[in-house]
């Protein structure tokens, strides 16, 4: 599919590119496993710790958390909402209603409130 001028002009571009830098990224790597083999000779990097006595320390703190879970008292997290208005008995709406929804029952409920009152004139 790439047969186009522009195509073959980058991919000729990056392959002159590569062969510019690859002299530079040899010298990097070079120096890369230069470090990581002294990182290796080095005994104190190289030291393998036992995993067995810090598994019973998490254990324990799981046990305890759970047990403060067990003992603490559930909150109260159910609101009730007006089946009408869908607000609570704080005037907040339910978080998975939309702005543009909230926007809309608003006004549906002013235009209720709009048409009692059409019939009858302030002055």
């Amino acid at each position: 599919m790439a047969k186009s001028l522009r195509s073959k002009w980058k991919r000729k571009q990056r392959a002159t590119k590569r062969m510019k830098n690859a002299p530079k990224e040899l010298v990097k790597l070079k120096k890369v496993v230069d470090k990581h083999q002294q990182h290796m000779l080095d005994p104190e990097l190289c030291t393998v710790k036992d995993m067995k006595p810090m598994l019973p320390k998490r254990d324990k703190d799981r046990e305890e958390s759970a047990k403060s879970e067990k003992t603490e008292e559930k909150m109260e997290t159910e609101r009730k909402f007006n089946k009408k208005t869908l607000q609570d008995e704080n005037g907040q709406y339910p978080a998975w209603m939309s702005q543009r929804a909230i926007r809309k029952k608003k006004l549906s409920r002013g235009k209720a409130k709009i048409k009692k009152g059409k019939g009858k004139l302030a002055w």
